[in-house]
Parts: structure tokens; sequence; C-alpha cells
């Protein structure tokens, strides 16, 4: 039962169903993409993604400085829950308006997003695309 009450908790809130909508749509995800879609701080987004990785219904993989998350679908358990999960979001005009907001926000490098949301000490611009930007400028 515990398993159980974990799942729905997960799915409970309404940007932790966000996230669950995006990673349906999309393979995997970095964090910051993640919290650009949701437009909130790093560590609301982190403390949601804690949430449906104890849930089991996401996994995560480190990539260098960059986390990805998924969602699990290695377990039969979920493969009924992911199915109706896709049903009731494919109608919805909340998560159309995601879909459209996450193809613009997957368009662009995670670097990029990166020093949108933290600055350019985050994510410094390496010397050499520095100096290629302003000769095309």
């Amino acid at each position: 039962m515990d398993k159980l009450t974990a799942i729905f908790k997960a799915l409970s809130d309404r940007n932790r169903l966000r996230i669950v909508s995006a990673l349906l749509k999309h393979d995997e995800l970095c964090a910051c993409q993640l919290t650009e879609l949701l437009q909130v701080a790093g560590a609301t987004a982190s403390r949601h993604l804690g949430v449906l990785i104890s849930s089991g219904l996401v996994e995560s993989r480190k990539d260098g400085r960059w986390v990805y998350y998924r969602i699990r679908r290695k377990q039969d358990d979920f493969e009924v829950l992911i199915t109706w999960i896709e049903t009731q979001l494919s109608n919805d005009p909340d998560v159309a308006l995601d879909t459209k907001t996450l193809d613009e926000i997957t368009s662009c490098e995670p670097e990029e997003l990166c020093r949108k949301q933290r600055g350019e000490k985050c994510c410094p611009i390496p010397a050499h695309e520095q100096t290629r930007g302003r000769n095309h400028e």
C-alpha cells in the first residue's frame, strides 16, 4: 500500500503532473528544461522531481553536469497507469500549451537555459564562442 500511496501523492500535484506529461512526450529532459517549463525556482523543481523519483514513476541519470529525467517504463505495473495518464491528458488544453512551450525550450541547448536561469557564472560561454559571436556581428 505504501507504493500506491507514493504514486498517488506524486500525481496529486499539478506541477508534478505537468512533469509527467512532459516526460511522456519526450524520452528525457534535463532538470533545467523542466524548471523552465514550470517557471519555478530550481529548488522547487528539484523537490517535485524528488517526489516523482521516490514514487518510482521517474528515474534519472547524470551525464557530466546535467541530470536527465525520464518515465520509468520498465515496470509492468506502471504501464497501465502510464497509458491511462496519457489518455487523460491527450486532449487537455493546458498540456497542449505546455507541449508548445516545451518545443521552444528544447530548441535551445541546456547551457543556454542554464545561463538564462542562473547567469553567466553557471555556464560561461567558452572564449572561442565569444570571439566567433563577435566576428558575426
